[in-house]
């Protein structure tokens, strides 16, 4: 389980302040506008910014004094962030890699991920070479491959079109099957966060302001806020 108890950054007059839980190979949904606190919820619990006060627990373990590359947190970022001089093998490979993982546990690793996410046979495409979907699916294999002990992903269909984005959807949904890890899936798109969260937590000014699951919280709002952000066109 993943707890996050008062957990507070602040930037001039605008602060974070976040209480959630996400349970064994459960996933959150954190939904809200732009400017809400998202990404910094997100960078708070990988550990690439320190947070002025409160704890991240994983499994009862607080790890909110790790640094990110001891916390085996894995992140995938809205830019995906792929190497481009690496290929598709030695991308999902790099967390073991900078871990010193033997090489075939490497390998293994690759040859698993790829069949989890159904790129089989693509471990020596080049980056480049791959379609904005395919991608997508070779940043989610990265993050699998070195067995989270949490998944957190920042919007990672937003730059996408429709058509694909809802295609993706779907994978997302089988892939995460594969993973018992505790997922944050941030998100703008409410029915991005209906679709693929257990639980939907709407986030306002820095603050959770509701957490239920999606149809719940879509039929029976308890705030003003959440009856108008899942209520409007």
């Amino acid at each position: 389980m993943l707890e996050v108890k008062a957990l507070k950054k602040s930037y001039g007059n605008f602060s974070v302040l976040l209480d959630l839980s996400v349970g064994a190979g459960e996933t959150l949904a954190l939904v809200g506008p732009s400017g809400c606190g998202k990404t910094t919820t997100l960078n708070l619990i990988a550990g690439l910014i320190e947070p002025e006060s409160g704890s991240i627990n994983i499994d009862g373990e607080d790890i909110t004094s790790l640094p990110a590359w001891k916390r085996n947190v894995s992140v995938v970022f809205q830019d995906l962030a792929l190497f481009p001089h690496l290929d598709v093998g030695g991308n999902i490979a790099y967390g073991l890699f900078i871990k010193g993982a033997p090489k075939k546990e490497r390998r293994l690793a690759v040859e698993k991920t790829l069949e989890i996410v159904r790129l089989q046979g693509y471990a020596e495409r080049r980056i480049d070479t791959l379609s904005g979907g395919e991608r997508q699916r070779v940043a989610i294999a990265r993050a699998l491959a070195s067995s989270p002990r949490a998944l957190l992903l920042d919007e990672p269909f937003s730059g996408l079109d429709a058509p694909l984005r809802k295609s993706l959807r779907n994978d997302f949904l089988e892939i995460r099957a594969h993973s018992k890890a505790p997922c944050v899936f941030i998100t703008h798109d409410r029915e991005e966060a209906l679709m693929l969260g257990d639980k939907v937590a709407l986030m306002k000014d820095g603050r959770i302001v509701e957490t239920a699951k999606g149809r719940d919280i879509l039929i029976a709002p308890k705030t003003e806020f959440a009856a108008e952000f899942f209520g409007k066109d």
